[in-house]
């Protein structure tokens, strides 16, 4: 059924492909005495006669048929979905279960996938004049077999009668040398109607035979052998990847690994991020990676459990829609920086309660350089960094900056350099500390037209109210 929609493109193509293979054989006059015929059939993506020779092998001559019909449909389609459905139908042959029937009457049973895991070739014959090759019906899910565990390419597997235990193991590019020793394996049988399990316990050398659906897990204990680091950049000597262990590495450790810290560090500054789903911060600030393997498949789950966190976060609040936003940007900053609270200044000393923090597989570590500045910005004559005077005032450093533009407004905000508050100077004496930011807002001015609309909106508003008024007045006559 799947085929329907290729099914026209592959037939107008395959004349075209078998003509063109024919004529540039015979165009060699060295290859052209030995051309032979060797017929396709079965589940393949294109079936019939094609030319060969006799050295050419089995998968040689797969490949080259393979390749040419994908290329000459992809270039006869140009509906999106039907170049994907024609992807999903090259991808769905089955490499295992082929059946190479002679001339004579001989009949070879092919695994070319195992041929290209171990390159024996008994998988992989010479063909012959009249061979014909015969793919199995592409049903991996019901004609199939798994295997996990203690392997190298735990995976899902076309089933061939007579398959054993050593063949998945084989598949799936024997054990693990990372895991010390195999305590045995467990193969899950469910019955047919789907609704009992039958686990058999045995060992790799038993070999047992397999059956359709069998659920293999290869067993080890698990090992703990794994890549567990950290990642400090910033004001150290010797900053980047720290390996630690599993569960026991203090950040005291890691710092002194590190080089020891820079007389240059803000430690007041410094900040600890908790979990992998800070490597994009670390990517795009510092150009380094953890694992870089593992980001995507990282960020898109954090990305679906922070959604899903919101909603629950949500569901019983009474939050307006303006709330709603912020509250989602408030708690989205909370998931992705799992900031954890570590006043770095303590670190010289291995006896604080920092010191002593046990750091995590995945934590970042900044340790910025001492900014001994404030950032003015927003609505002043020239925005930028002011240095630091011990004792001034938030207009002190408005004035180094130019002074307040004609349309700024009075309330002024100081941003906390190590915190983020936000801290309102009419409201509060803020003491200006290194590394803060003052911004100025702009007076948001309005036009005429604007006040008209605010204006007939209320007087909208009061006319409903004197109707409705108006109306109880003479229910109650």
């Amino acid at each position: 059924m799947k085929r329907i929609l290729t099914l026209l493109t592959l037939i107008l193509i395959f004349s075209s492909i078998n003509a063109q293979t024919t004529d540039d054989l015979k165009n060699n006059s060295l290859l052209s005495a030995s051309i032979i015929s060797v017929t396709i059939g079965g589940d393949f993506v294109v079936t019939g006669s094609f030319s060969s020779t006799f050295t050419e092998r089995l998968d040689q001559f797969i490949t080259r048929i393979y390749n040419e019909t994908y290329s000459k449909a992809l270039q006869s389609l140009r509906d999106t979905k039907l170049i994907e459905q024609l992807n999903e139908e090259f991808k769905s042959i089955s490499l295992r279960g082929i059946i190479l029937r002679r001339a004579g009457g001989k009949t070879l049973n092919i695994d070319l996938l195992k041929f290209r895991l171990n390159g024996d070739f008994k998988n992989n014959p010479y063909l012959k004049n009249d061979d014909v090759i015969i793919f199995p019906p592409s049903n991996e899910d019901k004609n199939f077999f798994t295997i996990n565990g203690a392997v190298n390419k735990p995976g899902k597997f076309y089933f061939v009668e007579g398959d054993k235990l050593s063949d998945a193991i084989e598949l799936a590019q024997g054990i693990n040398k990372a895991y010390d020793k195999i305590t045995g394996v467990e193969i899950s049988r469910l019955s047919y109607d789907g609704n009992k399990i039958n686990l058999i316990k045995t060992n790799i050398e038993e070999n047992l035979p397999l059956q359709r659906g069998d659920q293999i897990r290869v067993l080890a204990e698990e090992t703990q052998r794994l890549d567990f680091h950290v990642v400090v950049v910033g004001e150290v000597n010797m900053p980047g990847y720290i390996s630690i262990t599993k569960n026991n590495t203090t950040l005291y450790d890691v710092i002194k690994r590190a080089g020891g810290i820079k007389g240059t560090a803000f430690l007041s500054h410094s900040k600890l991020l908790s979990g992998n789903v800070a490597n994009y911060i670390l990517a795009s600030k510092f150009g380094l990676k953890i694992k870089t393997d593992e980001i995507l498949t990282t960020q898109e789950i954090s990305d679906k459990l922070l959604e899903l966190e919101n909603i629950l976060m949500s569901r019983m609040s009474n939050l307006t829609e303006e709330d709603t936003s912020y509250f989602f940007a408030e708690n989205q900053l909370r998931t992705l920086m799992s900031e954890t609270s570590i006043d770095f200044s303590n670190l010289n000393d291995p006896n604080s309660k920092a010191s002593n923090y046990i750091v995590n597989d995945g934590d970042i570590i900044i340790i910025p350089k001492i900014d001994n500045t404030v950032y003015v910005f927003g609505q002043v004559g020239k925005k930028g960094k002011i240095s630091f005077k011990e004792g001034e005032n938030y207009l002190y450093y408005v004035n180094k900056a130019g002074g307040f533009s004609d349309y700024s407004d009075e309330d002024v905000i100081v941003i906390k350099g190590q915190t983020k508050e936000w801290i309102s100077v009419t409201d509060n004496i803020v003491k200006i500390e290194p590394g803060d930011y003052i911004w100025v807002p702009k007076d948001p001015h309005r036009s005429f037209s604007f006040y008209l609309k605010q204006t007939s909106v209320y007087f909208t508003i009061l006319g409903s109210i004197a109707t409705i008024l108006l109306l109880l007045n003479q229910f109650g006559k």
